[in-house]
């Protein structure tokens, strides 16, 4: 199983200001912080949302220092709930990928991370996805920026399940410890 994880938010560039500490999931932490412009990643990797629950923007964080939004993507100061990653040791990665939603038209398999969904498949979007093993991120662009998204095991039917409004896929990798 993984190893203990440490998130500190901090409400001020530079890790300055108010702050707030979680060593596992949070569902909603603005309470405590009512922005955040900084964050300290002590152990482990995480994924922290724009809105309470677990909803709106995401952004994958691994160990390191994000003295400004900017450094981890973000589009604006407004966290609100994390979860900690949990990996496990020998996995593959291995996902399908389809061009409309509920797992139909065209597939394609992946196990590897691609820079350009246009190039490699001729596709713009990605409407429906079963994630067989591994941990992954989508990106709204290509070459991994943009909005983030991040998928563990599971089948998403629609770009819905995986927090998205639209199916821009543009770009995804897996995420590796």
């Amino acid at each position: 199983m993984s190893k203990m994880g440490r998130i500190v938010f901090y409400e001020d560039k530079n890790f300055q200001g108010r702050r707030y500490e979680c060593d596992s999931d949070c569902s909603d932490f603005h309470a405590y912080l009512s922005r955040c412009n900084s964050i300290r990643v002590e152990s482990g990797a995480w994924v922290v949302y724009e809105r309470p629950n677990y909803m709106g923007y995401q952004y994958v964080l691994t160990r390191g220092e994000y003295p400004e939004y900017l450094r981890w993507m973000g589009l604006n100061d407004r966290l609100s709930s994390c979860k900690m990653i949990h990996f496990t040791s020998g996995t593959q990665y291995k996902m399908q990928l389809y061009e409309k939603a509920d797992f139909a038209g065209q597939a394609f398999e992946a196990a590897e991370d691609c820079p350009s969904v246009l190039e490699k498949y001729r596709w713009r979007e990605v409407c429906s996805c079963k994630v067989l093993d591994g941990w992954w991120v989508f990106y709204e662009h290509p070459n991994y920026r943009g909005r983030q998204y991040f998928l563990e095991k599971g089948e998403y039917r629609k770009p819905g399940d995986w927090g998205a409004v639209s199916p821009a896929v543009q770009s995804f990798r897996r995420f590796t410890e």
